[in-house]
């Protein structure tokens, strides 16, 4: 059995600003790193004590250039979003680790979907997704089902919204849109290492998430420049109004960004 693990920083365990997240020049963001590490770590070593051969880990934040050099578990083999064709080819379920709620989402930390300036709001089949959902159907596609997700209160509600008998562990909750309440440490690294054992172990419970093609995807921007230039740059988008554009999607290609607009 192989497990791909997919992180994020926004649901890292005790981060609690959007500084800590966004502005690289703060200690906060060094501190918000170490704890990527930790919570990344605990998730791996949950993943091999519920039977992984190999575990798979990619760095999903941004530019994907926030782990810490050598600070990764020396049993996982990090991997860049490039590479998720084969490895989801190789893996028999998939963990996500620091999850966020999709944009417009109430009492969510940091909530978004890819864009936090540009995207106001991101459809499939006219149902409002996020990121979570988005790599529930990339796997989907390959047969692999998603079956846990940690990160914010809000986050874990989405997840079980969306995919049935998945395990979730929530280690804070969304005081407003930008500041967190986070769980002690300690606390979080226990369900984060519980809900990930748990839910590996209860995969097969968890069907993968298949999208029937054709679908539709439609992302509504925050600004009408921000269409244009969506739509200029990708002429399969059709141009709804000043705001939207969309796409029907007739397969889903085996690289990331394939179930993306």
């Amino acid at each position: 059995m192989n497990i791909f693990i997919s992180t994020d920083m926004e649901g890292i365990s005790c981060v609690e600003t959007l500084g800590a997240v966004m502005d690289t020049e703060t200690p906060e963001y060094q501190d918000a790193l170490v704890r990527l590490m930790k919570d990344v770590n605990v998730a791996v070593a949950a993943a091999f004590d519920a039977g992984a051969e190999k575990v798979y880990v990619v760095d999903g934040h941004f530019h994907g250039k926030n782990f810490i050099p050598g600070a990764l578990d020396s049993r996982a083999t990090q991997v860049w979003v490039r590479d998720l064709d084969w490895v989801m080819k190789d893996v028999d379920a998939v963990v996500e680790v620091g999850a966020h709620a999709m944009a417009g989402t109430m009492n969510a930390f940091l909530d978004h979907t890819q864009m936090s300036i540009r995207i106001h709001h991101y459809f499939y089949n006219d149902v409002r997704i996020g990121e979570v959902m988005q790599m529930a159907v990339f796997a989907g596609h390959f047969g692999v089902p998603i079956v846990a997700v940690t990160g914010d209160k809000a986050a874990c509600i989405e997840a079980e919204h969306f995919i049935k008998n998945i395990k979730t562990g929530s280690v804070k909750h969304a005081c407003e849109r930008n500041v967190a309440t986070c769980l002690p440490a300690h606390e979080a690294e226990r369900i984060i290492y519980d809900t990930v054992k748990t839910g590996i172990e209860n995969r097969a419970n968890v069907e993968p998430v298949k999208m029937e093609l054709p679908f539709e995807i439609k992302v509504e921007y925050n600004r009408s420049d921000y269409c244009d230039e969506e739509c200029r740059n990708n002429p399969s988008l059709e141009r709804l109004d000043a705001y939207t554009a969309r796409v029907i999607k007739t397969e889903i290609k085996d690289y990331y960004t394939g179930v993306m607009i």
